[in-house]
């Protein structure tokens, strides 16, 4: 019985519709393509990558991967947060699918057998920060700024930041990062480790040029096993820690943090985050919109009614 070989396919083929494949010169490029939400992945980005990711790896003709992001004030700004408002904060169950496409791209991205290249072009954000660290190398613009945002708007950065921060930047500068949620200015990343280089916009291009040409003058089969053990570290944190994130933020996400972090973020106004404290220190259930489901109708007889409801929900009438 005959298979069908495993080999590589045309850009074009793979008709994308929210990143932009190309190859050339021994080079694929990779760019999420959502200008508008700052290049912010939504399930079908993460989508898409997996499968630019895969084809860059089984193309003999490919000897560097390079990943960026359109226009010149974003690279990834992370998951799309409209999307998680709309959709996840509805169905928390989801969350845990989604998390699994966004492994998936990781995993790809990892390895793919090549080595690659983040060409940071704009603000680096949340996921956006975690798959620059799941690439090899990283060249930024000198205008580039590096954030992570969970603790603000309700998440946890458990896709690559909690796991990798401390292998790269150390223990003390990952908390800093992932606690405060503050930028980090290009220079500051330079002198942190969390980049290789950082350039002027206008030499960007040319300066991932250079890293891919020096790059593609190295023994495939050795760079190939150089990155994988290279990637030990990493490898080890991440597979002992990624499913346990994956359950804990889909369940998480039916609670009021996240509710309340992404509608805030949406509809751009600050987060109430001192009113939890305060719901928990005055008795209340934080972890909950309208209180815990504790009340009972006597008009109706529905059950499970959130403590902060006057009126029964099912029938109108008003609760004891």
């Amino acid at each position: 019985m005959s298979t069908e070989p495993i080999k590589e396919r045309s850009p074009e083929d793979l008709a994308f519709k929210e990143i932009i494949y190309e190859k050339s010169d021994w080079v694929a490029r990779v760019t999420i393509n959502r200008p508008e939400v700052y290049n912010a992945y939504s399930t079908l980005t993460l989508r898409e990558m997996q499968e630019a990711f895969r084809d860059a790896a089984y193309d003999d003709g490919v000897g560097v991967l390079v990943l960026t992001g359109a226009g010149e004030k974003a690279f990834c700004t992370g998951g799309d947060v409209k999307e998680y408002a709309e959709e996840y904060t509805k169905r928390p169950h989801d969350y845990w699918k989604y998390m699994v496409e966004f492994q998936a791209a990781v995993d790809m991205l990892r390895n793919c057998g090549k080595p690659t290249i983040a060409r940071l072009n704009g603000i680096v954000a949340g996921g956006g920060n975690e798959f620059q660290m799941a690439c090899d190398l990283a060249i930024a613009a000198d205008h580039v700024e590096i954030m992570q945002v969970g603790t603000r708007v309700g998440s946890v950065a458990a896709g690559g930041a909690t796991q990798w921060l401390p292998i790269i930047v150390g223990d003390r500068r990952a908390r800093e990062i992932l606690y405060l949620c503050e930028r980090i200015p290009a220079a500051k990343a330079l002198d942190w480790g969390l980049v290789n280089q950082v350039v002027p916009y206008a030499e960007l291009d040319g300066a991932v040029k250079e890293m891919a040409e020096k790059l593609l003058d190295k023994f495939p089969e050795c760079l190939r096993y150089t990155k994988q053990q290279v990637n030990f570290w990493k490898d080890l944190v991440w597979h002992s820690t990624i499913g346990h994130a994956r359950d804990w933020l889909a369940i998480h996400f039916a609670s009021q943090e996240p509710y309340e972090g992404m509608r805030a973020f949406v509809e751009k106004r600050p987060a109430e985050y001192r009113r939890l404290r305060e719901e928990a220190v005055s008795g209340g259930s934080p972890s909950f919109v309208w209180g815990a489901y504790i009340k009972a109708c006597g008009e109706c007889g529905a059950k499970g009614i959130p403590e902060d409801f006057v009126f029964c929900g099912v029938c109108g009438a008003k609760l004891e």
